[in-house]
């Protein structure tokens, strides 16, 4: 495709929907695309070099996942989640997510400690040298791997969904603290290496408490976000 108003050729086979649809969600999850921003689809079009109607099925791709809300003659929004919905979604997390790590303690293998120690590693690093975006990935995940650890696919998928609501509502009501903080997982992982099933869902309902406390639950205004700057390639 040509692209005449600024003389060069954009290749437009060289991102499909899966790669766009993965980039706005990484985008999200990271909380670099903050809840309510307007997803200008010429603007995407532009980022990834790509027709209009790629991007019209990566968003619908991504409202039928609930990052995205389609708005008829407004377009596209970063989802943006309610008060009550977020509140919705800790009571969720809190009714699952004990059992999701006691049954991880119960069902680990040697193998699983291990990973999960390794992933409690990156996050301590990725804190350490402050960065934002890596820590709140990791953080999220640590969660998801419990899920995995467990051994239930439905967990997994119900985990992912929530893990991702939970990243759009702090980055609307979580007045600049991230996903989680790393010492809580620690406490979680430690509960493995000793197999007390017990404190892991112990500790869980605290470090989901604690995240639950620290949300300020009113209306929040986010900046506006430069599309092509996030999203452009190297």
């Amino acid at each position: 495709m040509v692209d005449l108003s600024r003389g060069n050729v954009v290749e437009a086979d060289e991102v499909d929907e899966s790669d766009i649809v993965e980039r706005i969600f990484d985008a999200v999850i990271e909380q670099r695309l903050p809840p309510g921003t307007k997803l200008s689809e010429s603007a995407l079009c532009d980022a990834f070099g790509v027709g209009r109607m790629r991007i019209r099925r990566s968003l619908l791709l991504l409202a039928s996942r609930e990052v995205v809300e389609l708005h008829a003659n407004r377009g596209a929004f970063v989802a943006s989640p309610t008060p009550e919905q977020a509140r919705e979604v800790f009571e969720a997390r809190l009714a699952l997510e004990p059992n999701i790590a006691r049954l991880a303690v119960q069902r680990a293998s040697a193998e699983d400690i291990t990973a999960l120690t390794r992933h409690l590693e990156m996050e301590y690093v990725a804190h350490k040298e402050r960065r934002r975006h890596d820590a709140i990935r990791l953080s999220g995940q640590f969660h998801t791997l419990l899920a995995q650890v467990a051994g239930n696919a439905i967990l997994i998928r119900t985990m992912k969904e929530l893990v991702t609501r939970t990243s759009l509502i702090i980055g609307l009501f979580g007045a600049g603290v991230s996903n989680c903080r790393d010492d809580d997982h620690a406490a979680i992982v430690g509960a493995f290496h000793t197999r007390d099933a017990e404190k892991a869902a112990w500790m869980m309902t605290l470090h989901l408490r604690h995240i639950q406390d620290h949300l300020e639950l009113g209306t929040k205004s986010t900046d506006s976000v430069d599309l092509m700057e996030l999203f452009r390639k190297p």
